[in-house]
């Protein structure tokens, strides 16, 4: 399994703002996606990153996530 947030957050710029979104042709669902949120979590506690954002569909599943890189 990919690690999606980790993959957006090192193609950011500090202070550069970006949805992080399941990806159909990488394979991602939104079942699988619903992982990204644990990652983004970690890597908000590491101070890298600020979760700006957590979009959820009707059912309650995590369908987009807004961070920010601060380092």
């Amino acid at each position: 399994m990919r690690d999606i947030a980790k993959e957006v957050y090192t193609k950011m710029k500090v202070g550069s703002v970006a949805w992080i979104r399941p990806v159909a042709a990488k394979g991602d669902t939104l079942d699988s996606f619903q992982s990204a949120h644990d990652s983004a979590k970690v890597l908000e506690e590491e101070g890298l990153i600020d979760i700006e954002k957590v979009q959820r569909q009707a059912d309650g599943l995590i369908d987009a996530i807004r961070i920010q890189r601060l380092a």
